[in-house]
């Protein structure tokens, strides 16, 4: 469907017309209407938090939009009762760009949005400029410290700072956008992500399920399962921890990589590499896992070896939600997320020796070491890293802007307490 006639069927079923809240947040008698603007719905840890997002602002009685380039998601995000725009919004042509910002404009106005809130650098640019032309609200997510080796690069990432509000998703991310684009407290609020502990919790993860992915990888009996999730692209650390197991020396290990490929010939690299070290049978490359739960559950330890920092490392979260062992690379977000010793390991990254000292060292926890790890794990989770804190904590900083006369202005969170 195009996107005119996308928005025109919209404003149809919901008999919606132009405009948006008055001055000083008035409501004329309608809920507030928030765009979240992002490139697609494929996957990732920003179309989870969209979609979750969405999901809470229709439960707020709020009226959710998305504009995306679309993909397998769309449906997750129906379900949610919020209403998809599909745009061309993942392009970074210069002249698609110019054409979104007047869709964008056109769909402000007709669904009577208050305000658009930018989740990526190539979108932000026709949403911040969109918002601007429309009079409304705009804010934007920083999903990572993103690169700044150029000064174009720089001036292309700088629309990410240009929001009324500006949501860092860890404290590692906000004081990259605090020193580099000169973020004041008064814009800049961390907002840590969320997992949804209804799904990742391991008391409901039936045992068929596990079995199932045992059967479908081909998990032999009796060995010891050691998973990376992430997407097959070199910076996920996937080639150390190859080297690592073999380091390790063991041949009783199942290796799980599961991720779809992002480049062409990055998989055969790492099949190539594993054969060169002598593991072929010991690794599986697992390329679509619809059940992340039950893989979490299945594996014995979960790692997280990204070669360069994470914004904030979704994966390291929802492991330790499951109560899994946990080791990543002490840089970036992970460094909030995980404390040393009492819910999971860091190792210094690009370190494959030390990468497997800390993997043996998970594999010997006895079982009550495990299960106290495991409660550690997981009230930590629960007590920062929530859906619902992360959503609450969102739709507060809306209401900054578009109530400011009644809303409180909540601090930052602080960095999780670990609960025995």
């Amino acid at each position: 469907m195009r996107s005119d006639d996308n928005i025109a069927s919209i404003l149809k079923e919901g008999g919606l017309k132009e405009g948006g809240l008055k001055e000083g947040g008035e409501k004329q008698g309608r809920p507030p209407a928030v765009l979240q603007v992002v490139p697609s719905l494929v996957s990732g840890g920003v179309e989870r938090g969209t979609i979750d997002l969405a999901g809470a602002l229709v439960a707020a009685g709020w009226t959710a939009y998305v504009a995306s380039a679309g993909g397998p998601m769309e449906r997750e995000l129906a379900r949610t009762g919020a209403q998809h725009i599909t745009l061309p919004l993942a392009s970074k042509n210069p002249l698609v760009i110019r054409r979104n910002r007047a869709a964008l404009v056109d769909v402000i106005r007709r669904c009577r949005i208050d305000l658009v809130h930018a989740r990526s650098r190539a979108p932000a640019w026709s949403a911040w400029l969109a918002a601007r032309a429309a009079g409304r609200r705009f804010v934007t997510t920083f999903h990572n410290a993103y690169p700044i080796d150029m000064p174009l690069k720089h001036r292309y990432n700088a629309v990410m700072a240009r929001g009324e509000r500006v949501i860092a998703i860890s404290h590692f991310v906000a004081e990259h956008v605090a020193e580099t684009y000169g973020v004041g407290a008064d814009r800049l609020r961390t907002i840590p992500r969320g997992v949804d502990l209804a799904r990742f919790d391991p008391r409901r993860v039936r045992g068929e399920r596990v079995a199932e992915l045992a059967v479908s990888w081909r998990v032999p009996d009796g060995f010891a399962v050691i998973m990376l999730p992430g997407r097959l692209t070199r910076w996920k650390g996937a080639l150390d921890l190859i080297e690592a197991i073999a380091r390790l020396g063991r041949r009783d290990l199942c290796c799980l990589l599961v991720g779809a490929e992002q480049r062409p010939g990055f998989r055969r690299e790492l099949e190539a590499t594993i054969e060169r070290l002598g593991l072929v049978g010991m690794f599986r490359i697992i390329e679509d896992c619809r059940d992340m739960p039950a893989a979490y559950v299945l594996a014995d330890v979960v790692v997280s070896a990204s070669t360069d920092p994470e914004g904030f490392g979704r994966v390291i979260v929802e492991a330790q939600a499951m109560g899994r062992p946990v080791i990543a690379t002490e840089h970036g977000g992970a460094r909030e997320t995980i404390v040393p010793g009492a819910t999971g390991w860091l190792v210094p990254p690009r370190d494959p020796a030390a990468l497997a000292a800390a993997i043996g060292e998970a594999l010997a926890l006895d079982r009550d070491a495990q299960m106290a790890l495991a409660r550690r794990a997981r009230a930590q989770v629960a007590a920062g890293y929530t859906r619902e804190l992360m959503c609450a904590r969102t739709i507060d900083v809306y209401e900054e802007l578009l109530f400011p006369e009644s809303s409180v202005t909540a601090a930052g969170p602080e960095r999780v307490a670990v609960v025995a």
